[in-house]
């Protein structure tokens, strides 16, 4: 792992997080709310590394923290659906933990690595 770029392993979490979103996505019952919240989580989820990658490959600061926001936004609200998902019964909140544990640790995570931009930029 000496040899990655930096950010490369935020690069691999972030995919590992998007896996672990459609393998939630997957086990939804068929029942039409369950899937209709499923599909934002889903959404979102996935987009979250889509939208690091972008950012890795940031041209500048400013775009890579505004490729941050966006990250931010997505995991947000997937942390929503994960929440109405657990909320309306539709999956045990044993089950979702994890999950609720790693957007959580990622958005903390997003959001310092932004702070420390915006703060070398000045």
């Amino acid at each position: 792992m000496k040899d990655e770029k930096p950010g490369q392993d935020l690069r691999v979490r972030t995919k590992q997080f998007a896996l672990r979103i459609v393998k939630l996505y997957a086990s939804l019952p068929e029942r039409p709310e369950a899937q209709v919240i499923g599909k934002q989580m889903l959404r979102s989820g996935v987009s979250v590394g889509a939208n690091y990658r972008e950012a890795f490959r940031a041209r500048s600061d400013s775009e890579f923290i505004a490729k941050l926001g966006i990250c931010l936004q997505e995991l947000d609200e997937t942390a929503y659906w994960l929440e109405l998902l657990e909320e309306a019964e539709i999956i045990r909140p044993s089950l979702l933990v994890d999950l609720q544990d790693e957007t959580n640790q990622l958005i903390a995570i997003f959001t310092t690595i932004s702070k420390n931009r915006k703060a070398k930029q000045k």
